[in-house]
């Protein structure tokens, strides 16, 4: 089973799965500010952290049927759900397999759109990279998810994030490149679930087309969005925004597509 941490005591259950190179270390700055009223429970992704490579080729469904062993080992049928980036992924695969399962989805710094053949075609490339020089790899890609404009202030949080990539099994993330290559469009998840959607995106991310993203969400009173001055990682960048926004949206109500 994946490795997972539970914290806290509250009504509502919160699953939070990490990103990409990243693992359940990563929601500390933001956990501190989250509502009391919410049980934690954050889980390290297949060939993240403490879990283990479990297949060649970890695919974003592969992955929400790990996520849902730990939720029926914990008894829990009713959660919110967030995902960074692949985490993102994974919850789309997981709300299009166990849609009656989540009380919310929130796309945190992701995007239900896959791949353009671009993007498939530079992760490809990548699987050669990872396999012989993943610290040349995962050195360069990381500063380039934060802020252009804030370098100089998120230094600290980049040497973190970076820290946390090398520490990352080069084939679990290998696995999981390729699993991302393969995903689908997710657009039908969105416009089918009945659950609470919320979406948090950066206007200066440069891993998710964020404009394109929030122009083409389904036109539904069930989905929200935000669009944060920040790159593509808020639970580093922004950590107390990002918290008030999901403390907010989840636990209360506000009016539909309020943007900041």
């Amino acid at each position: 089973m994946l490795n997972f941490e539970k914290k806290g005591n509250g009504a509502e259950t919160l699953v939070l799965l990490h990103g990409f190179m990243e693992n359940l270390s990563i929601w500390n700055d933001l956990e501190v500010h989250l509502s009391k009223n919410f049980n934690l429970l954050k889980i390290d992704l297949p060939g993240h952290g403490q879990s283990e490579i479990i297949s060649e080729v970890h695919t974003m469904e592969l992955m929400a049927e790990e996520v849902k062993k730990v939720l029926d080992s914990q008894n829990l049928d009713k959660v919110h759900l967030l995902g960074h980036s692949m985490g993102g992924y994974t919850a789309l695969a997981f709300a299009e397999k166990y849609p009656r399962l989540l009380k919310s989805l929130t796309l945190f710094f992701s995007t239900y759109f896959p791949d353009d053949e671009e993007k498939k075609k530079l992760r490809i490339k990548s699987y050669r990279i990872i396999e012989e020089a993943f610290t040349t790899y995962a050195k360069a890609g990381v500063p380039n998810l934060f802020n252009p404009n804030e370098r100089d202030i998120l230094e600290g949080k980049i040497e973190l994030a970076t820290s946390i990539a090398l520490s990352t099994n080069n084939l679990g993330a290998l696995a999981c490149v390729k699993g991302m290559v393969e995903r689908t469009d997710k657009k039908h998840v969105l416009e089918n679930l009945e659950a609470k959607i919320l979406v948090i995106a950066g206007k200066h991310d440069n891993a998710v087309k964020t404009d394109s993203m929030i122009k083409n969400l389904p036109d539904k009173t069930n989905i929200k969005s935000y669009v944060l001055d920040c790159g593509h990682n808020g639970h580093w960048e922004k950590p107390s925004i990002c918290a008030e926004i999901i403390n907010t949206e989840l636990l209360h109500n506000m009016p539909k597509n309020l943007i900041l």
